[in-house]
């Protein structure tokens, strides 16, 4: 299995639920002191090696309170 392809696929899945894009997010991010433009959002995100902090951050903005990691 290829963890970095797994972890991007869970938070662009849920940006693309939301329809929400990087720069957005990067506006959201501020309410949990996450300063990050758009662009380092979209590496960082398309890379698939952030942190599990930075994950919670993004599930805690974008309003996730369930996370289903298999079908």
């Amino acid at each position: 299995m290829d963890w970095k392809d797994r972890a991007k696929a869970l938070i662009k899945t849920e940006l693309a639920k939301q329809n929400i894009d990087f720069k957005q997010l990067a506006e959201m991010l501020k309410a949990v002191d996450v300063e990050e433009d758009n662009i380092n959002l979209s590496n960082k995100i398309n890379r698939g090696t952030f942190s599990f902090i930075f994950a919670l951050q993004v599930f805690e903005v974008l309003g996730i309170k369930n996370l289903r990691l298999k079908d």
